[in-house]
């Protein structure tokens, strides 16, 4: 594949959904989805990448102001503090509280698998009855349990581009995606762990404090094909890989209806990039060790993460 064929339209989507699914392909009582293509030779061909030892955190500072694209805050909150003890206490501590919503357009977080339901379905055909107000039955986090560890790869669209970012609602297409990797001397490969950057942290900055929150840049659904030919991983984005708004009727998100649903597909949302391009363009190397380990949450949707990008 070398070029998009264009945006699909909802019966294209529809169709797609069929054709691009994996449930049953690593049998029919899987919930790992796509994790399973990163095999323990994966994971030591990522390891062998971390010649220097420097690591680069890929997450954003947890939030706690509400604003249009964070309404639901992170709680934090001190239990006990140095402020509530006598100097001539001989023994004392602080402690404190943090409670987290990490759906959302804010907080870095990866999506489970259960976090999606597509015509009464999750991942692997199980019953939407089997995410219940309880939590998740099938498909919840713990499918990361033990740590997510494979080889990463960084494409920059933006500069394909010539451009500082992505303005909303544009999309990546395949061909951008190819020529980011031509640009950078990499290729995405079965198993890796795909990240693109859109530039949405400095086109805020550019649009000043207290600016309303309009949409995201993402990619394009007509890409869902060529991350199936790839075999990725898990797919990361400093938005939350869909655009947003999609432009597609009926279709709110359809990376995440597609991929996490149908594909079985990870998707770590809202990551700060900006670090982790520094980082690439100074060594001019855009592949290296990636981990992060979802809370051990049971049942749980999603969690809050702290991606490690580690050169």
């Amino acid at each position: 594949m070398t070029d998009a064929t264009g945006t699909p339209t909802s019966d294209d989507l529809a169709r797609m959904a069929v054709e691009l699914r994996n449930w049953g392909r690593w049998g029919d009582d899987d919930e790992r989805g796509a994790l399973n293509l990163i095999t323990d030779e994966k994971r030591a061909q990522a390891v062998a990448l971390a010649r220097e030892g420097v690591s680069v955190s890929c997450a954003r500072a947890l939030p706690v102001t509400p604003s249009q694209e964070n309404q639901h805050p992170a709680q934090h909150y001190m239990i006990s503090g140095g402020d509530q003890v006598s100097e001539n206490t001989p023994f004392a501590f602080a402690a404190d509280y943090i409670g987290i919503a990490p759906h959302g357009m804010a907080t870095t977080h990866l999506d489970a698998l259960c976090h999606i339901f597509y015509e009464g379905k999750i991942y692997n055909g199980y019953s939407k009855d089997e995410v219940r107000t309880d939590g998740a039955q099938k498909n919840s986090i713990m499918a990361g349990a033990d740590g997510i560890v494979s080889r990463g790869v960084l494409l920059d669209i933006p500069s394909v581009r010539d451009a500082d970012w992505i303005e909303v609602g544009e999309r990546v297409t395949v061909s951008e995606l190819e020529a980011a990797e031509a640009r950078q001397g990499v290729r995405v490969e079965s198993g890796d762990i795909l990240l693109v950057y859109t530039g949405r942290d400095p086109r805020r900055d550019s649009k000043g404090p207290g600016a309303p929150f309009d949409g995201l840049a993402g990619v394009d659904a007509g890409c869902l094909p060529w991350v199936r030919e790839r075999d990725v991983a898990v797919i990361g984005c400093d938005g939350v890989t869909d655009a947003l708004p999609s432009g597609i009727d009926g279709w709110a998100m359809p990376l995440h209806s597609v991929a996490i649903a149908n594909m079985g597909i990870h998707l770590i949302d809202n990551m700060n990039l900006e670090r982790l391009l520094a980082a690439c363009r100074e060594r001019n190397r855009y592949e290296f060790l990636f981990t992060l380990a979802p809370l051990r949450l049971e049942r749980g949707t999603a969690s809050p993460v702290n991606p490690l990008a580690i050169f």
